[in-house]
């Protein structure tokens, strides 16, 4: 079975799909979905893992019955480019999930959750409190149609 240029056949490719999905799935059950063995399927998790194609696996937390249905996305100038000691104190802010350097008008974007505005308030406030901020703009989500982790499939052009 051939490989792609990231060292993965379409087995791999059906079960990190798979996993990604689910990963509590037994082995078992895995290997009838993709025509392996369990043990089969098992070394291929290890390989995974060791090779850190499988980062973690953790639980997905439902942000309603967490207390945090309030989600946004904050568009941060800095000024300057890249991260600093300074800038990378939003990685300990806990409603932060996600933080990328982006090209366009802005410097990073944030993803962050929250259980109300006045919590985004005062996070807005703890941004503007470090020195390399100049300003945000806050763009609040009132529906979410797709959340989803990385998908392994690839789209056929």
């Amino acid at each position: 079975m051939s490989k792609d240029r990231y060292g993965l056949d379409r087995i791999d490719r059906n079960l990190l799909s798979l996993l990604s999905k689910d990963a509590k799935q037994s082995y078992s059950d895995l290997g009838k979905a993709v025509g392996l063995s369990a043990p089969a399927v098992h070394e291929r998790v290890k390989r995974y893992k060791s090779s850190g194609r499988i980062k973690s696996v953790s639980a997905q937390l439902d942000p309603t019955m967490t207390g945090k249905r309030f989600l946004a996305f904050i568009h941060v100038n800095t000024t300057g480019w890249g991260k600093s000691e300074d800038l990378m104190q939003i990685t300990e802010l806990p409603e932060v999930e996600e933080i990328h350097s982006v090209t366009g008008d802005t410097c990073m974007i944030l993803k962050v959750r929250m259980e109300s505005t006045q919590a985004m308030e005062a996070l807005l406030a703890r941004l503007y409190a470090l020195p390399e901020v100049v300003s945000t703009k806050s763009y609040v989500a009132l529906s979410t149609y797709l959340e989803r982790p990385v998908q392994a499939g690839v789209t056929d052009l």
